[in-house]
């Protein structure tokens, strides 16, 4: 594995068209908006995509979704209790020995970090509390104009239960919310080799997490998500030429102009600003 000598920086463009993308279309969860009017897709929601595609590709992940949960654990403490209690005795006590077993065993964490901080019943084994700072961070995605949302009540005309009279049993009642029409949507973020060292992140890991940010939406359909409702527009991907950067984050991320006029979306780098800095500009997946 070839340790990460670059930092980088990454801006994704995202498209959303009566979609709601950040999850769960009942129970009255409402796509976020700002303040202002602005759609927002949480980092959470973000890196729940990212783990969800990694896994995907085969990597070992903490964080799971139940329904991704394939190892047996029911529970995050139950994970890490499991894994624990294949340690030595004298390894388990040992926090720096912890630390860097739980980055070399699962991808998010050694990516995105993750505190540990659960009870010794809840693991089984010697009790641990250590916090990992993960390399990669992400931001919120924000839309790039206001956005307005569509509420759909939903009838269920089925049958649900058997009734004492024979008749029809009640009709259930939800409302389903999406965003109205099209948007656009950004979301910035790097990877820090600082970090990286820290937790073994690898030059390997980043071709990982690049590969994620271009195929976000892949095996992510559901019925607030329909298939092709959700799509990555563009990835541009800034790589320094040294650990600590050539420039500030802020400013890189400044240099992306991102322009939507007449329905179509146009990504762009103002090189002016950042010059020297190599970057790609890549189409999702």
């Amino acid at each position: 594995m070839q340790s990460l000598q670059n930092k980088i920086d990454f801006v994704v463009v995202l498209g959303v068209e009566n979609a709601n993308p950040n999850g769960d279309p009942l129970g009255g969860n409402r796509p976020r908006t700002t303040a202002d009017g602005l759609g927002e897709i949480s980092d959470v929601a973000i890196k729940r995509k990212m783990r969800n595609r990694a896994q995907d590709e085969g990597e070992n992940i903490f964080v799971r979704m139940q329904e991704r949960a394939d190892d047996g654990a029911k529970s995050l403490s139950e994970r890490l209790g499991n894994f624990l209690k294949g340690l030595p005795k004298e390894d388990q006590k040992n926090r720096d020995v912890v630390f860097d077993k739980v980055c070399q065993q699962w991808f998010d964490v050694r990516a995105f970090g993750q505190v540990f901080a659960f009870k010794k019943k809840d693991t089984g084994a010697e009790g641990v509390s250590i916090g990992v700072r993960g390399p990669v961070s992400i931001q919120s995605a924000f839309s790039t104009e206001p956005v307005a949302i569509d509420s759909v009540q939903i009838t269920k005309s089925v049958n649900s239960e058997t009734t004492d009279d024979g008749k029809k049993s009640s009709d259930t009642m939800g409302t389903k919310y999406r965003i109205s029409g099209k948007a656009v949507y950004v979301t910035k973020g790097s990877i820090s080799p600082q970090l990286a060292e820290k937790t073994g992140f690898s030059q390997e890991d980043a071709e990982i997490i690049k590969k994620t940010l271009l195929t976000l939406f892949v095996n992510d359909e559901s019925s607030a998500r329909p298939s092709g409702s959700m799509e990555v527009l563009k990835v541009v991907w800034f790589t320094h030429d040294c650990k600590a950067g050539q420039y500030s984050s802020a400013k890189v991320h400044r240099s992306v102009k991102v322009d939507t006029n007449n329905d179509k979306v146009k990504v762009e780098v103002n090189t002016d600003e950042i010059s020297g800095l190599k970057y790609e500009i890549l189409d999702g997946q």
